[in-house]
């Protein structure tokens, strides 16, 4: 097969992320002595200041991490949780029974910076100053501008002015809308992390004490205080159409740790693979793989119609089992081992038709009666189709979620997947004196009692980032992942299968033609849910969409090289091998 760009292989390191700048910065810690955990946190640090619309330095940030000393997955939760004050009666106060997608309100505890500062402590080598140094100077001495940028700036121009004086301030210079390839600046975001290093470096000279000292300082001192006074003291417009003021404190940082969990594994046939647990939906992926094992998709012709057609059913059951069933497991029993339990899979997968089904159909793990959300949403017809790339954004800031993806090997074995994401500067005010926003991901909550994804303060809102590690016969293998929104674990899902059954590398595996179906409902504001519909690219050619028509299919045909943004790498027989997606000409990979 040909594919757009070679699949890397060496022996010393691999990078591969969606921005070519955070690529290289991670590549540069790897030839400058660091392990996979200092070259991912650099990079990711850089993802903040060059992709800021599709994640930020107050956003979230799960990790997956192989260390070969532990033989183990391990999963860092950077998933900050809803403030003490958000509770659905007060929102039912506001007369809200959606959360909105923009403003103060949906703000939950950011997480990243947690996340990123204890993976170098626990199992890093660089100081803190030097993980930050590449991220300070872009923002400090400016980047390119992406084009995708300067056109998201242009969308939300006006309500920048109107309603967010902040925002406007710190994205457009000069009082208007930064031209791609423009050098753009962030100093205040600069300066913010240097007094957030110098301010740690006081307290202690050790490596470790240093970044323990530098969550101290954000998530209890000056950063804390000026996020908690902003949303205190300022009356913000948001999606709802009403200004509010944000539920957001001070106090809920200074509760809120990282924390380092277990991951939830399935094992397909040789492979095992690992995912969050199910505060975010990365298990829905082992869902699918569980449903799949009981079909026939190892002897279907690859991206075949019938290829697309068995993969699509399997997930709509899957999300659907998400919706019911997934949750924060620290407020809800969350039944895991029966929803990926061969006996629940062989009787599920036997609601896979040859006609595409328009329902959603949860099913009764350990004969449990599921519950569903009563108050999705269907298209007005005003929002673009979920497509591919970057996120669909309307003039008030609503988005219909995307996100960034890095992963990292190095010589010594260590490997990395991670899924930064939260805090785009659509989504929320500039924090004077931060030069950043905070994630909106509390709009993933459901406002109805009795859900697992109700509302409940200091919960983990049901995330939709979602990075993936898989083992090879015990051994670990590939870290692999995308931005997407909901589309995330299809994406990786095909990618993953191109690999296991289509034979092909991680090149070949990624530039294969996608496509993702939107028939579940939308983890983001409002929350639609577009029953049957299909999108492929049109790479999969005349005849295999016709089928899928024919099979019920609500097809949309979109542009051939439009869907996903998986990057990948991967210990395979004495080398280390990487990937990455040509869609949207800014993602890349680096190694030797």
């Amino acid at each position: 097969m040909l594919t757009t760009r070679p699949e890397l292989v060496g022996d010393f390191g691999m990078v591969a992320s969606t921005h070519w700048l955070a690529s290289s910065t991670g590549m540069s810690v790897l030839e400058r002595g660091g392990n996979a955990a200092d070259a991912a946190a650099a990079a990711a640090f850089v993802l903040q200041v060059v992709e800021p619309h599709l994640n930020g330095p107050g956003g979230d940030a799960p990790i997956l991490l192989w260390d070969d000393n532990a033989s183990a997955v391990s999963v860092i939760c950077g998933q900050g949780v809803a403030p003490q004050a958000a509770t659905i009666g007060r929102f039912d106060e506001l007369g809200l029974d959606l959360v909105p997608g923009t403003g103060l309100l949906p703000a939950v505890v950011p997480g990243a910076f947690g996340a990123w500062t204890l993976l170098v402590e626990r199992w890093g080598s660089w100081t803190l100053r030097d993980v930050l140094e590449p991220a300070v100077h872009l923002a400090g001495a400016g980047h390119p501008l992406l084009p995708r940028v300067s056109a998201a700036l242009g969308t939300v121009e006006e309500m920048f002015r109107r309603d967010w004086p902040t925002s406007a301030a710190t994205w457009l210079p000069d009082g208007k809308v930064p031209a791609a390839g423009v050098r753009f600046r962030n100093p205040v975001l600069a300066e913010t992390y240097r007094r957030v290093v110098a301010e740690a470096e006081s307290r202690t000279t050790e490596r470790a004490g240093q970044l323990a000292a530098a969550r101290d300082v954000w998530y209890r001192g000056f950063v804390a205080e000026a996020i908690g006074d902003f949303c205190a003291n300022n009356e913000i417009m948001d999606t709802s159409g009403r200004p509010h003021r944000g539920l957001l404190t001070a106090q809920d940082l200074a509760d809120w740790e990282p924390a380092v969990e277990e991951p939830t594994t399935f094992q397909y046939g040789d492979y095992t693979v690992a995912k969050t647990g199910p505060w975010g939906q990365g298990p829905v992926f082992l869902q699918q793989l569980a449903l799949l094992a009981q079909t026939d998709l190892a002897d279907t012709e690859h991206l075949s119609a019938d290829w697309v057609h068995t993969i699509t059913e399997a997930s709509k059951l899957a999300f659907a089992d998400r919706e019911a069933w997934y949750g924060d497991p620290r407020f809800v029993d969350v039944p895991l081992a029966d929803l990926l339990d061969p006996a629940y899979n062989a009787d599920r997968a036997r609601l896979i038709g040859a006609k595409a089904s328009m329902d959603n159909v949860p099913g009764r793990p350990g004969g449990r009666t599921p519950v569903m959300p009563t108050r999705w949403s269907t298209p007005d017809g005003s929002r673009p189709a979920a497509g591919a790339g970057e996120p669909t954004i309307a003039p008030n800031g609503d988005t219909r979620g995307d996100t960034c993806h890095l992963d990292v090997v190095d010589q010594n074995g260590m490997m990395i997947s991670a899924t930064p994401s939260g805090g785009w500067f659509q989504s929320s005010p500039t924090i004077p004196g931060l030069g950043f926003c905070l994630s909106m991901r509390g709009q993933m909550f459901w406002l109805e009692d009795g859900l697992p994804n109700s509302l409940q303060p200091g919960k983990r809102p049901r995330t939709t980032l979602t990075p993936s590690f898989a083992l090879r016969d015990g051994k670990p293998w590939m870290a692999f992942g995308t931005p997407g929104g909901d589309m995330q674990d299809q994406w990786t899902l095909h990618f993953f299968l191109n690999v296991v059954h289509g034979g092909q590398n991680l090149q070949e595996a990624i530039d294969a033609p996608d496509f993702h179906s939107l028939h579940m409902a939308s983890s983001f504001y409002p929350r639609t849910a577009e029953p049957g519909r299909l999108l492929v690219e049109e790479r999969f050619g005349a005849q295999a969409i016709a089928e899928l028509q024919r099979r019920g299919h609500d097809v949309s045909v979109v542009d051939p090289w439009s869907l996903g943004r998986v990057s990948a790498v991967a210990r395979d027989r004495g080398w280390l091998k990487a990937g990455s997606n040509p869609r949207g000409a800014q993602g890349y990979a680096a190694g030797r």
